[in-house]
């Protein structure tokens, strides 16, 4: 079975992800088939990018996303786009709306959450 799942990258204690399609039995950071993403949870907000259209293509191929990687996919919108897909819409309609929609929660500047906290303290 083939799943659509995150793979660690980053170094110690500032981890960031990559949102990779890997057979189930592969290791996390092990052997993956191909890379659709990228995944920082530690910006403000988050930062997320993917290629939309490879991730409908291998949902459509019977790839399970992750539990992680489903609640990634439910923020952006992807799984009920695709569902939409499913049903007939023309899929250069959902990429636009996906681009424009992952545009929106691009975060205005690459800080870290560690970087905003520390300046916070030594303020005080």
């Amino acid at each position: 079975m083939v799943r659509i799942r995150l793979r660690r990258i980053g170094s110690r204690n500032q981890p960031m992800y990559r949102i990779v399609v890997a057979d189930k039995e592969a290791p996390r950071d092990g052997a993956f088939i191909e890379t659709l993403g990228v995944y920082n949870p530690r910006t403000q907000p988050e930062f997320i990018d993917f290629k939309e259209d490879r991730v409908y293509h291998w949902l459509r191929v019977g790839a399970q996303p992750s539990e992680a990687v489903a609640q990634i996919f439910r923020k952006t919108g992807t799984l009920e786009r695709f569902q939409r897909l499913l049903k007939g819409e023309p899929q250069e309609a959902l990429l636009a709306e996906a681009a424009a929609r992952l545009q929106a929660l691009r975060p205005p500047s690459l800080r870290t959450r560690i970087g905003i906290e520390h300046s916070a303290k030594s303020k005080n």
